[in-house]
């Protein structure tokens, strides 16, 4: 059913308007709990220890802190949206309804395609910590390749079973979340820590990177991917109940339970090791187990495996459902084959779940090439936050212009949203920008171009196919 771009809209006319097709089946709880799993300390975390101590060689503290303290800041503004438009498709619904059909085309495109490529970077990571826990020493790109398409058809088997079963997975992802992160975490901080705090901010430019100035931005680049995903709240309004109440406080209480346990972790990780100890970790593809178990005994391997594997299950099953209800809003609108809004007898959008496993599926292909696949890693974060920057952008712009007016959305943020939603949208820009940037350093001294030019490339690759098809579209109309 076409939503058409309204002006001054408020919540009530969207839920006028918007069929009520997918089952409301989740309360504050298990939106605040999609959202946790969706941005995962376990998974944030355990991505970027390695590649923050390699490329920045320490000091990387702040940056986290930094970047933290700006997304809560866009999570203010999609807070905002979320509670008058409480619609399935989140970000790309609001671009459609505040800045046309065409900025709604664009936006669609960039959110489906780096969320696919978020799901496909779970997988290839989540893969690795599947074939540890069964045992695995073969990490050459098939294998690796193997494990991760083993790991999405779980995580497709979830969102495909009755909606109770995937609430308890991902309720399991959030208690392996406390005991496998912050419960081992609180035990290194009280009971090994070897540092004063001050460690946190050392050793900053003693990587790969050139200068302290080049470590700090590369810092800040490589937190990004720690605190992307809070959005998903959004994208599930249609199946939460009272929405416009209960999402913008899921989107906050997620973001900030994730970001307290990010930053407690990293800060007990750091605090309970020997730089030189954290540095030569880093070199591995899983820097963090032999830190665990240098302290608690080797015992400890296969349970922590079994709880990080918990933990990525619930991230990769919760990204699916997330990005299928994007492709299940896209298809409602017209954007995509109408055949993927279709629904089950239980409100499933069974085809967009299928699709959008199926598209993760292929990009893990790219994994038999180290260069493709640290492409896609790339492209997850960077899509992300050029869709942060489309998704502040547009809403400035709306605010502006007056083709919104949060005063009629359930949070009231006065002059204050204004002033947030600028910042907003600079700290989104700046972002992307910096992931965007060429580092060979961050990389390998004999990476290809196309590799350290990744996100441009594809995004730009992205946008222009996205204006032929909306150009020829027009052509055949006329």
């Amino acid at each position: 059913m076409p939503i058409p771009p309204q002006q001054n809209t408020s919540g009530s006319d969207i839920d006028a308007i918007v069929p009520d097709i997918l089952h409301r089946s989740m309360g504050i709880w298990h939106s605040f709990t999609l959202g946790f799993a969706v941005v995962s300390p376990v998974v944030g975390l355990y991505a970027i220890i390695g590649v923050q101590t390699h490329v920045t060689g320490g000091g990387w503290f702040a940056a986290l802190v930094v970047c933290l303290a700006m997304q809560l800041l866009v999570a203010t503004v999609y807070a905002e949206l979320s509670s008058q438009f409480p619609i399935a498709g989140g970000a790309y619904k609001w671009a459609r309804q505040l800045g046309g059909v065409i900025a709604g085309q664009y936006a669609g495109v960039i959110y489906v395609s780096s969320t696919i490529a978020m799901l496909t970077t779970t997988a290839y990571t989540g893969g690795i910590w599947l074939g540890t826990f069964w045992g695995s020493m073969d990490w050459g790109g098939t294998m690796m390749a193997f494990w991760g398409a083993i790991f999405l058809l779980l995580c497709m088997l979830l969102n495909l079973a009755h909606v109770s079963i995937f609430k308890a997975i991902i309720a399991l992802g959030v208690y392996a979340e406390i005991i496998g992160s912050f419960g081992i975490a609180l035990l290194l901080f009280f009971f090994f820590r070897q540092h004063s705090f001050s460690e946190l901010f050392q050793h900053l430019g003693t990587g790969t990177a050139p200068t302290e100035m080049a470590a700090f931005l590369a810092a800040l680049a490589i937190a990004g991917w720690a605190f992307i995903g809070f959005d998903a709240c959004s994208t599930t309004a249609e199946e939460t109940h009272q929405p416009k109440r209960m999402v913008p406080r899921a989107i906050f209480l997620s973001l900030s339970a994730v970001g307290a346990v990010v930053l407690f972790n990293s800060a007990s990780l750091i605090l309970a090791f020997d730089h030189a100890t954290l540095a030569e970790a880093s070199q591995t593809s899983d820097p963090v187990t032999p830190l665990i178990a240098s302290s608690f005994g080797t015992w400890i391997e296969k349970p922590f495996a079994a709880i990080v594997l918990v933990a990525f299950l619930a991230c990769g099953a919760s990204v699916v459902k997330y990005t299928s209800r994007i492709v299940y809003s896209m298809a409602r609108e017209g954007n995509m084959p109408s055949v993927l809004s279709n629904v089950t007898a239980g409100k499933t959008p069974r085809n967009a779940i299928l699709f959008t496993v199926t598209m993760a599926g292929l990009g893990l292909l790219l994994g038999l090439n180290d260069g493709a696949v640290a492409t896609v890693i790339a492209f997850g974060t960077g899509g992300l936050y050029a869709m942060f920057a489309m998704t502040t952008g547009v809403g400035l712009f709306a605010r502006l212009t007056g083709r919104w007016n949060p005063a009629l959305g359930e949070m009231k943020l006065g002059v204050w949203g204004l002033v947030i939603n600028i910042v907003a949208f600079i700290w989104s820009l700046f972002e992307l920008v910096n992931i965007a940037w060429p580092r060979a350093y961050a990389v390998s001294d004999d990476a290809p171009w196309w590799q350290l030019w990744a996100i441009p490339l594809v995004l730009g690759s992205i946008l222009g196919m996205t204006t032929v098809y909306i150009l020829a579209n027009k052509i055949r109309k006329n």
